[in-house]
């Protein structure tokens, strides 16, 4: 079973997609999109997001050019990746 991590902030590039997670004074933070991508694919770690105590996890999705890191679909937009303050 993977390890849990979770993110409560992110890093965007210039045009505004995520290049990093991370989770203040936390030794594996920040971590880059594309490594944390290879964490889940491979089950080392899973990544999650706990807004007003819901707790999301992030998954892998396959874009049309590229994977992405999202949250799975619930009720709130609080916990979405776009949506966390900047590490």
């Amino acid at each position: 079973m993977a390890t849990e991590r979770r993110v409560k902030c992110v890093t965007k590039n210039a045009n505004g997609v995520i290049t990093q997670i991370g989770n203040s004074g936390e030794a594996w933070s920040p971590r880059s999109e594309a490594n944390a991508i290879t964490d889940i694919e491979n089950g080392y770690y899973s990544y999650y997001v706990n807004e007003d105590g819901t707790k999301t996890a992030v998954r892998v999705v396959q874009g049309a050019t590229r994977k992405f890191l999202e949250t799975t679909a619930d009720k709130t937009k609080k916990n979405n990746l776009d949506n966390l303050p900047s590490c």
